[in-house]
C-alpha cells in the first residue's frame, strides 16, 4: 500500500496554491487522477517519485519509508523502484529505441524481455532508430516500454497515451492492463481521457486546486453529473460495427444519429436496440447500457 500526506507550495498561471494529498492506494490496485490543467497531477506523481521534495508530510510503500520531513528521510528516486513515464518522454537521445530499453531494464532479466516489450509496444521496426527521428507517438510508446522494462513495483503514468491515434490508443490501454495484472504493479496514472479512465482504473481521484475534491470508482463519479462540463444523452444502439480492435456503435438520440468508437470491452453485453447513455467530457464519449 501506498501512504501518502503531501503538502507543497506551487505556482501556476493563475498564482501560487498548496499541493495537500492525502492518499492510501492499496497495492495492485491502479488509481487515476484527473483534473483541469494546473491542479497539481504532475507534482503529485514527481512528489511520489522523489523527483520533488514536498515541503512536509511523509510517502510509505508496503513498510518502507521513502519520505518522512519529521525524520528527514527523503529516498532518491533511483530507490523506490518506480516506473515513470514523463509528459516529456524524456528518452536518452544517443541511444536507440532498443537501448534505451536495455539500459533500464534489469540486467538478471531473460534475453528476450526487451524484445517481448519491443513486439507489445510495435515497435520491433524502430529498435535501431534514434528518439529525435520519432514522432510523438512513437516516443510515447518507447517511454512506456522503458518504464516496464524497469520491472517497477510502482508505475506513474502522467497521461501515457496522449499522443496516440485511437487504435493504438485502445490497443496499448489494453497493454498497461495487462502488464499492471501480470506484473502486479500498483499503478497510478493521470489522464483526461473519460473513457480510458473508466476502462483502466479501480478508482479515481478528481484534483482541484491542489485539492482532492473527490474520490471514488470512476463509473459513479462521472455519471452521476459530479464534474461540471460533461453533457449525458439517452438513445437506442441501431448499429455495432467492428473495424479493426474497435468497434463503431451507432446510437440513435432524438432524430439524430451519432457514432461512437468503443471498445469491445465497453460494449459487452450491449446489442442493437437496446437503450444507452452517451456522455462526454472533454470530447471522450463514453457509453453505458441502461439496465
Amino acid at each position: 500500500m501506498i501512504k501518502a500526506q503531501i503538502h507543497k507550495k506551487l505556482s501556476a498561471a493563475g498564482g501560487e496554491f498548496s499541493l495537500n494529498a492525502e492518499l492510501n492506494i492499496p497495492k495492485g490496485s491502479l488509481l487515476t487522477v484527473y483534473g483541469p490543467s494546473g491542479s497539481g497531477k504532475t507534482s503529485l506523481l514527481r512528489s511520489l517519485a522523489g523527483l520533488l521534495t514536498p515541503d512536509k508530510g511523509f510517502i510509505s510503500f508496503q513498510d518502507k519509508t521513502w519520505y518522512n520531513s519529521e525524520k528527514k528521510i527523503n529516498l532518491p528516486p533511483q530507490k523506490r523502484n518506480i516506473g515513470y513515464v514523463f509528459q516529456d518522454y524524456a528518452l536518452f537521445p544517443n541511444m536507440s529505441v532498443k537501448e534505451n530499453l536495455e539500459f533500464a531494464s534489469n540486467k538478471k532479466d531473460p534475453e528476450n524481455t526487451v524484445d517481448e516489450l519491443l513486439s507489445a509496444m510495435h515497435l520491433l521496426e524502430l529498435e535501431n532508430r534514434k528518439p529525435d527521428t520519432l514522432s510523438g507517438g512513437q516516443k510515447q510508446r518507447v517511454a512506456l516500454a522503458r518504464a516496464l522494462a524497469q520491472k517497477p513495483d510502482v508505475l506513474l503514468l502522467d497521461e501515457p497515451l496522449a499522443a496516440l491515434d485511437t487504435s493504438m490508443r485502445i490497443s496499448l490501454q489494453e497493454y498497461i492492463l495487462k502488464a499492471h495484472k501480470n506484473q502486479g504493479l500498483t499503478t497510478i496514472m493521470v489522464s483526461h481521457d473519460v473513457t480510458e479512465i473508466i476502462k483502466l482504473s479501480d478508482m479515481t481521484i478528481i484534483l482541484d486546486e491542489g485539492h482532492i475534491s473527490q474520490v471514488g470508482p470512476p463509473g459513479e463519479l462521472f455519471m452521476e453529473k459530479h464534474i461540471s462540463g460533461k453533457f449525458q444523452f439517452t438513445g437506442t444502439v441501431l448499429q455495432l460495427i467492428q473495424e479493426d480492435v474497435i468497434y463503431i456503435v451507432s446510437v440513435l438520440i432524438g432524430k439524430n444519429v451519432i457514432k461512437v468508437v468503443a471498445h469491445s470491452a465497453e460494449i459487452d453485453g450491449i446489442l442493437p436496440g437496446d437503450k444507452v447513455v452517451v456522455a462526454s467530457k472533454a470530447f471522450n464519449p463514453v457509453i453505458y447500457k441502461i439496465s
